[in-house]
C-alpha cells in the first residue's frame, strides 16, 4: 500500500479548474437559467426559454422593491400591466422598474410555470419540461385585474378573463 508520501503529485494542468463558489452573503441570481425577454404572441413582452428547463426545478425568483401592499396596490390602479405579486398580507414586490427576465411571465389558462410564495419571494418553478423558445407562464389565479381584463393566452380550456 503506497504511502501518501510516495503519491506522485497530480500535474497542476490536470487539476480541474472550479467555477468560484458564491460568498456567503452574497444572493443567488435571479434566474437559474438563461431566459430571453421578447415579443409574446399573448401579451406585450414575454419570458422564454433560452435552454431546457426540466420539470419541478426552480427557474428563478422575481425581484423587485419590496413595498407595503397599500403602496403597491396605489402603484398598480389604473394600469393594464402590472409586474406586482403580493407575497403577504403586508408586503408586496413591484418588479416594475427591475431588470429581472421573470417580471415579463405571461399568464395562461395551460401554464408550464407555477408562481411559490416562500419565505417573503416570488419563485416559478417549471410545472413541465419546458423546451428552449417556449413561453415561460403561469396561471396568475386570483389577480387585480378581478375579471376586468380579457385573456389572450389562446389555450383550448381558456378560461375568458383575468
Amino acid at each position: 500500500m503506497p504511502r501518501l508520501s510516495s503519491v506522485a503529485p497530480v500535474p497542476a494542468a490536470a487539476v480541474a479548474t472550479e467555477v468560484p463558489a458564491r460568498r456567503k452573503g452574497e444572493p443567488q441570481p435571479a434566474e437559474r437559467f438563461a431566459l430571453i425577454v421578447g415579443k409574446s404572441p399573448i401579451d406585450g413582452l414575454g419570458v422564454f426559454a433560452a435552454e431546457p428547463i426540466p420539470a419541478r426545478l426552480k427557474i428563478g425568483e422575481m425581484r423587485g422593491e419590496i413595498v407595503p401592499v397599500r403602496e403597491a396596490r396605489r402603484r398598480i390602479e389604473g394600469r393594464r400591466r402590472i409586474h406586482v405579486v403580493e407575497v403577504t398580507d403586508k408586503t408586496a414586490i413591484d418588479a416594475t422598474k427591475s431588470d429581472c427576465a421573470l417580471r415579463h411571465v405571461n399568464h395562461s389558462c395551460a401554464p408550464n410555470a407555477v408562481l411559490r410564495i416562500r419565505q417573503g419571494r416570488a419563485e416559478f418553478y417549471a410545472i413541465r419540461d419546458i423546451a428552449p423558445g417556449e413561453e415561460i407562464c403561469a396561471d396568475y389565479g386570483e389577480s387585480h385585474h378581478e375579471g376586468r381584463l380579457r385573456c389572450r393566452c389562446g389555450a383550448p380550456n381558456c378560461k375568458g378573463r383575468l
